[in-house]
């Protein structure tokens, strides 16, 4: 997608154009429209429709939806409450609780139903939503960015002005890339995942993750009595195995026989579909932009923050654009304190899911850490707080690192 300048008094003029209209998008047009401001949502896609997503919405994403009084519509498209994340590392088991945020469980629904929702809702709110468009440009005065232009499926090309536009259209933002905007922090694709679901796999509202030396394997129920099958397996090892996918998945679960022999006895409902996620900030906006979602930042799925993230991005979007909007405060002084305030957030669970992500023996200390957390139901709770993303990592650790040392301390005297 390039960049050209449109005549002035062409198309219709809004305060905010948002180019991406699922977990990061539809909920900034949503919210933006809430507040009174005029807004535009366009998609390529047509709604219900898929896309590659690890499903989960930790207590922080429910809240959110709480917030806007969408969770009931989420929790009745018919996903099963997950009450319980249990983590088999091997020679030992971390189980918890995921319950924070006023919240007993998590939810993953299937992006058919929770994206339909989502851009329902900002229609509702009163932004104009247009599904199956395909921006082709962005409008440009100079260097600020004044809107798009685009056509519809059946042809019908169409240009649009705004305020400020918002890239919310995911890992290959076509917005990201006219705008030139600069990542950092960047890490390589660390591994290759490929799902599918299986029906007749009851799960019984648990979270299964299995770390198996250089291969990972986790499930979790999903909407449709559907369960979700998902395997990891390095990047160096992405080329050999992608001609056999099936093969390959099925070897992964092997070294989870009882998890392999619940799937045996299931039946696959759908293809595979599989991707491999790089990690990397952007600097989220610039003169008539702004970046949410994906679009700004991305990490490995091996931790599920995704859904999350976007929607505290959305909401952190929305505060500072209306501020922008209503005159209280700059554009640069609003987005700079936002991008901080975003780094700051993420940046301590960027690591970690990268570390995590490696699937590489950890360091005899940390090894002997986890076992401590598996034997304490409180630390194991704690655990999966930090998986869901409701306590930094860094806290965590550095408590259990505290209590260790308090229990050697008589030894060593």
């Amino acid at each position: 997608m390039g960049g050209t300048a449109g005549p002035a008094g062409e198309g219709n003029h809004y305060d905010v154009i948002v180019v991406g209209a699922r977990c990061a998008g539809a909920p900034t047009a949503m919210l933006l429209a809430r507040q009174g401001h005029r807004v535009l949502l366009v998609d390529r896609a047509t709604f219900p429709s898929d896309t590659i997503s690890t499903h989960l919405i930790h207590p922080p994403g429910l809240a959110a939806l709480d917030r806007w009084g969408l969770l009931e519509r989420v929790v009745a498209s018919g996903c099963p409450p997950i009450d319980t994340y249990a983590f088999d590392l091997g020679p030992f088991s971390i189980v918890g609780s995921p319950a924070g945020e006023g919240f007993e469980a998590a939810y993953a629904p299937r992006r058919t139903a929770l994206d339909k929702i989502l851009v329902d809702a900002a229609a509702e709110s009163g932004a104009e939503v247009r599904e199956g468009f395909t921006v082709e440009e962005l409008l440009f005065d100079g260097a600020t960015v004044t809107g798009i232009r685009g056509h519809h499926k059946g042809g019908g090309t169409a240009v649009d002005h705004a305020r400020f536009v918002v890239g919310a259209d995911g890992v290959h933002s076509s917005v990201a890339k006219a705008v030139r905007a600069a990542s950092y922090a960047e890490k390589p694709k660390i591994n290759a995942y490929y799902y599918a679901y299986w029906a007749g796999m009851p799960m019984r509202g648990t979270y299964e993750a299995y770390d198996r030396g250089d291969r990972a394997c986790a499930t979790w129920p999903t909407s449709e009595d559907l369960t979700m099958v998902i395997c990891g397996w390095p990047m160096q090892d992405f080329e050999a195995n992608r001609d056999d996918v099936e093969g390959n998945f099925h070897a992964t679960l092997a070294r989870a026989p009882e998890l392999a022999e619940r799937i045996d006895r299931a039946t696959r409902a759908e293809r595979f579909v599989g991707t491999a996620i790089p990690n990397y900030f952007r600097t989220p906006f610039g003169p008539g932009w702004v970046l949410v979602g994906d679009a700004g930042y991305l990490k490995d799925p091996i931790t599920a923050q995704g859904i999350q993230d976007a929607f505290r991005d959305a909401e952190r979007c929305t505060s500072a654009l209306d501020d922008v909007l209503t005159g209280r405060r700059s554009f640069d002084e609003v987005m700079r304190a936002s991008q901080e305030e975003r780094d700051a957030q993420v940046m301590s669970m960027y690591e970690f899911t990268a570390q995590f992500a490696t699937m590489e023996p950890p360091p005899q200390e940390m090894q002997q850490l986890l076992l401590a957390v598996s034997q304490s139901p409180s630390a194991r709770d704690e655990f999966v707080r930090v998986t869901a993303g409701m306590t930094p990592p860094e806290e965590f650790f550095g408590h259990m690192q505290e209590r260790m040392s308090h229990h050697r301390a008589p030894d060593a005297a």
